[in-house]
């Protein structure tokens, strides 16, 4: 069905135009953009991977959400800015310009018809800024039009203590928290027989760069990875995809519930 993961009570395409124009105290209901990519994970995974983590996630809290929190989620946007794997075949990429202007587009349409709170849902490591420059440039276009650009991962979770400390530190692309989940949300899309473990070799040892954090250096992933991997997929198991999933997703309920009770700070006026 076109819902997915999404219970269909919560999905915004299943409403009418008159229930939308109906809605009690629009400007307090939260509507999520979920955000993913069609790109390489490995021989392992299917390219959807983001896109199913950013959908499973999110439908996973929107199901034990608070019934009396109006909440929607948007249908995925699968496209993301994937250039940084486009060397591998079966990866679909925008320019960063592009999703820049879908995601102001789409945005621009929820405020026209009365919403005043938007997160966009997002589960590629490679578009985050992009996330935030949408966010910012709609607030500054729309004063009241509250935008949180998020990241699936950076709710309060515990799926951590369920990797490595190479892991943890490293796998940052296809590696076991994300083939994890996989077997947890399409467990027939996950072929464990082809899982790798790879790393990338000849980082700065003990130094302040990484591949990603508060100093990251600019890479493509053929110069890290022969298998499109990067951590350790063999070590995967679907029980701790469930754990993970359920973690990631208790820290979203807490999340949606804090956006749908959120304010926009204002300098009070003398």
């Amino acid at each position: 069905m076109l819902h997915g993961f999404i219970p269909p009570h919560r999905f915004f395409p299943y409403l009418t135009w008159t229930e939308i124009e109906a809605l009690p105290d629009k400007e307090n209901i939260v509507i999520v953009q979920p955000v993913g990519a069609i790109e390489q994970h490995g021989p392992h995974l299917p390219i959807a991977v983001d896109s199913v983590i950013a959908a499973g996630v999110l439908g996973r809290a929107l199901g034990e959400l608070d019934p009396t929190i109006p909440a929607y989620a948007l249908p995925p946007l699968y496209y993301g800015k994937s250039n940084e794997h486009w060397h591998f075949p079966g990866t679909i990429t925008l320019s960063a310009t592009t999703l820049l202007a879908v995601i102001r587009e789409m945005a621009a349409s929820l405020y026209r018809a009365g919403f005043r709170k938007l997160v966009l849902c997002n589960a590629h490591g490679g578009q985050p800024q992009v996330m935030e420059i949408a966010a910012r440039d709609l607030h500054q276009e729309y004063g009241d039009f509250a935008v949180f650009p998020l990241f699936v991962w950076r709710v309060p979770h515990n799926a951590g203590q369920f990797l490595s400390d190479r892991e943890r530190a490293q796998g940052i692309h296809a590696g076991d928290a994300e083939t994890s989940i996989l077997l947890a949300l399409l467990p027939d899309q996950v072929h464990m027989d082809r899982a790798v473990c790879e790393y990338p070799q000849g980082l700065p040892a003990g130094g302040l760069l990484s591949l990603e954090g508060q100093l990251p250096f600019a890479w493509v992933t053929q110069e890290l990875s022969r298998s499109g991997v990067i951590g350790d997929a063999t070590a995967a198991t679907r029980d701790k995809g469930e754990a993970i999933l359920a973690s990631v997703a208790a820290g979203w309920v807490q999340v949606l519930t804090e956006i749908h009770h959120f304010q926009q700070p204002k300098i009070p006026q003398h």
